[in-house]
């Protein structure tokens, strides 16, 4: 089994910047990754997707924000945050389908003043 390990997380403040990094402990070419989330009292949401090759794709709250990259040399996805708001507050999780799925144990941002 593939383990990822995110890290990155901080405390921001709104409009703010931070950079999410996911490590596969093995091969991430030709699998499906992604970031998810959860805030308290909200249910998960996967906020961007990058097929390898493909375009990816992002959540409706953070399209235009928020850009994932992947470089499978390295066995790493990252997740470039902008324009954070307080809403963005949430445990972020790495994810991939290598081809089971497997989850890290997520990185705390929290964007506060």
């Amino acid at each position: 089994q593939v383990q990822l390990v995110e890290s990155g997380g901080g405390l921001v403040q709104p409009g703010g910047s931070l950079r999410l990094s996911c490590a596969a402990s093995g091969s991430i070419r030709t699998y499906t990754m992604g970031w998810s989330r959860l805030a308290p009292g909200k249910q998960r949401e996967i906020v961007a997707t990058i097929i390898d090759g493909g375009t990816p794709t992002y959540s409706d709250s953070v399209k235009g924000r928020f850009t994932i990259s992947r470089d499978n040399a390295k066995n790493a996805v990252d997740l470039q945050m902008n324009s954070l708001k307080p809403e963005d507050t949430a445990v972020y999780y790495c994810y991939g389908y290598l081809p089971g799925f497997s989850s890290g144990r997520g990185t705390l941002v929290t964007v506060s003043s």
